[in-house]
């Protein structure tokens, strides 16, 4: 009987997202034993810096870079991230698998709805691309600086008095906690952190036996638009803390379209742009839109932050 240690974070939605990926596999290999190890990530640790300065002390993700870690050392045989909190890249000797199917990749606004906000609401979120798209619809509002899992952050609506706070629909939904959401942002508006709503499903190179298992619950669609999505992102040199947001969908026709966004963060300037490309070639769709929104002027908008981060 073959066992396989599954690493992951230790919030409540990270052990969610184990049991919903490994559900079907133990299923399908009965013979095969799965069992789960949590490991703390630097933004687990730190809940009170913003996590862009968690992920520079870190040289990566704030919310992977242990795991991968623990990967490649052997001490797991498979690491389930959120998608959006990987970096573009895979350390040396890594790979991701084809994710299963993917949970609603949007948005959500909890405790109103974004026309019932008043004028000068306090709206709870750490995430600089929801920080910069809220300010450039409403730019009345009060962005408030929260961190934390799920639970906690939705608890501040009430412990600190806010009107609402932002967080990503899918964490919500393998929760429970649909009752919470006030309104689903749309996607136009408020495109999400690339690979938003997907799992991640990383693997050492050289574990041929555990891809093929993994490989039976990946799905390809879904693999595509996590891939143009990340493309995109890449090729402008971005990260997970950085405001673009991304969004692709598979058409019946067999194509991917492909929307994106670069915002500044005090909302004031926001380039959109999008494109739809061959299906089998989501790389070269993400850089292709990043090329464009590049030559509208986005990479000024996000070496202006990296600028006043690095201050």
């Amino acid at each position: 009987m073959d066992t396989y240690l599954v690493g992951s974070r230790a919030s409540k939605l990270a052990k969610a997202q184990v049991r919903e990926y490994l559900a079907p596999l133990r299923e399908r290999f009965p013979d095969t034993v799965f069992t789960h190890r949590v490991i703390l990530e630097g933004g687990d640790r730190d809940r009170k810096s913003p996590l862009s300065d968690v992920s520079t002390v870190s040289s990566s993700s704030a919310f992977s870079t242990e795991q991968e870690a623990a990967l490649a050392r052997g001490d797991v045989d498979v690491v389930i991230h959120s998608m959006k909190d990987l970096p573009t890249a895979n350390p040396p000797g890594l790979i991701l698998m084809p994710p299963p199917g993917r949970e609603d990749a949007r948005d959500a606004l909890c405790g109103s709805t974004l026309a019932g906000l008043p004028r000068g609401a306090r709206v709870g979120t750490g995430a600089q691309r929801r920080i910069a798209q809220l300010l450039a619809v409403r730019p009345d509002i009060e962005v408030v600086p929260i961190r934390g899992n799920v639970p906690p952050r939705l608890k501040k609506i009430e412990t600190m008095g806010l009107d609402a706070v932002v967080l990503a629909a899918a964490g919500l939904r393998r929760l429970g906690l649909d009752g919470a959401i006030g309104e689903i942002l749309p996607v136009d508006l408020f495109p999400p952190s690339p690979g938003q709503g997907a799992l991640g499903i990383q693997v050492r190179e050289d574990s041929k036996a555990i891809q093929e298992i993994l490989s039976t619950a990946g799905d390809l669609a879904v693999d595509a638009q996590v891939r143009a999505e990340r493309a995109l992102l890449a090729e402008l040199h971005g990260g997970c803390s950085v405001p673009v947001g991304a969004h692709a969908e598979a058409r019946t026709d067999g194509s991917l379209s492909l929307r994106a966004q670069v915002t500044s963060l005090d909302g004031t300037r926001q380039i959109s742009g999008s494109l739809s490309g061959s299906f089998g070639e989501p790389e070269k769709l993400g850089e292709a839109l990043a090329t464009e929104l590049i030559g509208q002027g986005a990479r000024s908008i996000l070496d202006e932050i990296r600028a006043d981060a690095a201050i």
